[in-house]
């Protein structure tokens, strides 16, 4: 969401000793663990202490930001771009394919961590037989926190509380590989406290944007009063740009794009009505994950000499979303009694990373959408490409604007559904499911 001036807030209580600091509820009192009242005491007053440390209310998304590159190429001048940039000009029989793909996957432009710049200054970037990691892992190194940052900001922006209230940093990237991670620069970029707690997640690929929501939702779940900031980068252009080769690498050159997104999630938010307050935008019902047998080898990816070499299996990929997409919902919603097959995925609002858009068709035609369901995804695909981890906070962001604009009459006054789904597909084969309700 676009940043806005915040108001002042009004003073915090102060954090426990372990970092955690106390929002919209009072702090639990101080517990000790009586070592003289026997095991059944002790055992009481553990289960006393675990109580008052979990919040009343679900996981809520209190706040959702994105950022890009500013290196930004419109599709229909890419094939051209990347051709004249990688010297193979005179490949003119690839050149005309790669321009087809480009106009066929429907996207309008897309943004890269990847320059002239870059390029001109490591020549052997270009050259997949020529050992280049470090050059990419160090361009990486320099980029990926700012660009992590700025969707934080944003988000923080959104949320409307210092980011000094921050008590949980949950970062996943499948770009680059440094100890330490990109997480610990993010917290210093942001100026987080020095007690904040840190979860890093590598190379989650499509899934690493929602598997760092259900990181964050147990860890708002499990701590009183913290607020967990979800973020997910990725800079796939500088782990795995070169020159052309077969077709499968070009139809990747002309879909991923680069990006980041970001969270911010809590339980029990402050009330509006109190200055600094918070709005709740969904409650993170549940959270849940499935891997489809014998998948594991169908997309992959490699870290070796020279880069991220990835096999998308992008002929495959939507076959088995389509055999297998509707069993894995059906399980997510079960638990909560919600209605599935039939017309009642048509019951949900839908936050689903696009892939592309032959994967999106396969989730139509299975789950029987009616047009426009998947409108918010369709939208960031064609605006950004896919960014592979980020897309799906990006797809979270459209959707929220789009509640919003319609809530206020900007939009067309289709009546709103409360329940939705979070999807995120990716290597393994695995699902990532949140089941979201919308605040009122």
């Amino acid at each position: 969401m676009s940043q806005q001036a915040s108001p002042p807030t009004a003073p915090l209580p102060s954090s426990s000793d372990n970092g955690n600091a106390s929002l919209g509820a009072a702090a639990p009192p101080a517990t000790s663990l009586a070592v003289g009242g026997g095991p059944n005491g002790s055992a009481l007053q553990a289960d006393k202490l675990r109580r008052e440390q979990r919040p009343d209310g679900p996981a809520c998304v209190l706040g959702v930001g994105t950022a890009n590159p500013a290196n930004c190429i419109p599709q229909e001048e890419y094939a051209d771009w990347y051709f004249r940039v990688t010297k193979s000009d005179r490949q003119t029989q690839l050149k005309d394919t790669m321009k087809k793909i480009c106009e066929q996957v429907g996207i309008k432009k897309r943004y890269f961590q990847v320059t002239e710049d870059l390029l001109h200054a490591h020549p052997e970037l270009l050259d997949p037989a020529l050992p280049s990691i470090d050059a990419r892992l160090q361009a990486v190194a320099a980029s990926l926190p700012e660009l992590a940052a700025a969707a934080a900001r944003n988000a923080i922006a959104e949320w409307g509380r210092p980011a000094s209230d921050i008590t949980h940093l949950v970062v996943s990237t499948s770009s680059g590989a440094q100890i330490p991670g990109v997480d610990v620069r993010v917290a210093s970029l942001l100026g987080l406290r020095p007690t904040v707690r840190r979860t890093m997640l590598y190379f989650q690929a499509c899934t690493g944007g929602a598997a760092a929501l259900r990181v964050a939702k147990d860890a708002a779940e499990n701590n009183r009063g913290a607020r967990v900031l979800a973020v997910c980068a990725d800079a796939l252009s500088a782990m795995a740009f070169h020159a052309p080769g077969d077709e499968e690498g070009l139809f990747a050159h002309a879909v991923f794009g680069d990006g980041a997104g970001a969270v911010v999630v809590g339980a029990d938010p402050i009330s509006r009505v109190e200055r600094g307050g918070e709005r709740a935008v969904f409650e993170m019902v549940s959270a849940s994950q499935a891997t489809i047998p014998g998948t594991e080898r169908l997309v992959t990816g490699d870290l070796g000499a020279a880069g991220l070499g990835y096999n998308l299996a992008a002929p495959e990929v939507p076959g088995l979303v389509a055999d297998n997409i509707e069993r894995v919902l059906a399980d997510a919603v079960a638990p909560l009694g919600l209605a599935s097959g039939g017309g009642g995925w048509n019951e949900l609002f839908w936050v689903v990373h696009p892939g592309s858009h032959r994967i999106m068709d396969s989730y139509e035609k299975v789950l029987r959408l009616e047009p426009g369901k998947l409108a918010a995804s369709r939208r960031v695909f064609c605006e950004y490409g896919n960014m592979i981890g980020p897309t799906v906070m990006f797809v979270l962001d459209e959707v929220v604007r789009r509640r919003r604009l319609r809530m206020d009459g900007g939009e067309d006054g289709r009546k709103e559904c409360e329940m939705g789904l979070l999807v995120g597909l990716g290597p393994g084969f695995t699902a990532e499911v949140i089941v979201l309700r919308a605040c009122k």
